[in-house]
């Protein structure tokens, strides 16, 4: 399926309402949610939603956090964007993928990681009364939007919220957030979050240096 066809449907749709739907976007970090934002603040009313308990260690969880925030109140959109995080608790992110910490990275792991995190997502826009939820991680060329798409429909279903399709890195889009990342500085941190895929982005850093 092409999911950034399925999302200009709804974009399509959605200029010919008078009310700006309210949108909640799971973010994983600034540089990935910057072209999304610059993109869907344009016919959404958006709420960013930090919950990342994967990320390791804690001092990197902040740094997150406050490089998302500085990108929002710096970048220029076209309808405001609120903020919304909820506390740390790494425990939640072991607990899921116990018994897959051996698994490569983009693997089995990956994809519990991606559901425990959409999951908070389709609850809180249940609870909101939001149009629709999505989360930026689909823009990495990384991270499976196949896998993101699949479990955003499922989920949606279960709490009946509208699942915002999406493979962001389409249209440029991850150049379009490299560029944007440049221009306002932000950290890109050289791993994805969680100590597993800091401990094979060490690895690999000295295999690289034995070569």
């Amino acid at each position: 399926m092409n999911y950034q066809k399925e999302l200009d449907k709804i974009i399509e749709k959605i200029t010919f309402e008078t009310i700006f739907p309210k949108l909640l976007i799971h973010s994983c970090c600034a540089p990935c949610s910057s072209y999304v934002l610059e993109y869907l603040s344009n016919y959404f009313n958006i709420t960013v939603f930090y919950y990342n308990p994967n990320i390791f260690p804690e001092e990197e969880y902040t740094k997150r956090v406050e490089e998302q925030q500085k990108l929002i109140t710096e970048l220029p959109l076209t309808n405001p964007v609120t903020f919304l995080q909820v506390d740390y608790k790494p425990e939640y992110f072991f607990d899921k993928v116990k018994g897959y910490e051996s698994e490569p990275e983009g693997g089995e792991r990956c994809f519990l990681c991606y559901e425990m995190r959409l999951l908070e997502a389709a609850k809180l826009a249940k609870q909101g009364n939001f149009a629709y939820f999505t989360t930026t991680l689909s823009i990495s060329p990384l991270k499976n939007a196949a896998k993101l798409n699949e479990i955003g429909e499922r989920l949606s279903k279960e709490y009946g919220v509208a699942y915002l399709p999406s493979d962001f890195k389409k249209k440029n889009g991850y150049r379009r957030s490299i560029e944007l990342s440049k221009q306002y500085g932000l950290y890109r941190q050289n791993y994805c979050g969680c100590i597993f895929s800091q401990r094979d982005q060490r690895f690999n850093e000295t295999e690289e240096e034995h070569e």
